[in-house]
């Protein structure tokens, strides 16, 4: 490797955002424990004689909702993954569980599995009625994909 030659590195924290734990807030995004976790509690505790206020939050993983617990410095910075969330039609049900889903852009996908709402899904697209859709809502965040809610649409 000569010398203008750089190897590309990876810190780790390039799916997130940079924010100060002093901001965060109940119902935000964070990266814990190199998890997606969405907040839902924080406390802050008192400045000491050596050293600086702690923030103490717990969050919940948004695909495993496994709890998660972390105490850092206010001053400390953590990473607030991108969760986007998109709703779709869904086309069919697969056997093996995955789903083929009519997306906004008239494309489709099939590589997205019902998980613990294929039950749910299955049931309600069994009882469809000619002048219903039924749609579900999927989030994404750091390269993974789970659905999280369905609801019927009646055309009018």
């Amino acid at each position: 490797m000569g010398d203008d030659e750089f190897e590309t590195a990876d810190a780790g924290a390039s799916e997130g955002i940079p924010i100060s734990c002093g901001g965060i807030k109940k119902g935000h995004y964070v990266i814990m424990k190199e998890r997606p976790c969405k907040i839902v509690d924080v406390s802050a505790s008192k400045t000491g004689k050596h050293g600086s206020a702690k923030i103490n939050y717990v969050g919940i993983d948004i695909f495993t909702n496994k709890r998660m617990e972390e105490c850092r410095p206010s001053s400390h910075t953590v990473y607030s993954p991108t969760v986007t969330r998109t709703e779709c039609q869904v086309v069919s049900i697969e056997g093996d569980g995955f789903l083929e889903l009519l997306l906004a852009d008239n494309s489709t996908r099939s590589d997205i599995a019902a998980g613990d709402m294929l039950d749910t899904l299955q049931e309600k697209y069994d009882n469809l009625k000619d002048e219903e859709d039924l749609l579900v809502t999927f989030i994404s965040a750091m390269g993974q994909e789970k659905v999280v809610e369905c609801r019927m649409l009646t055309n009018k």
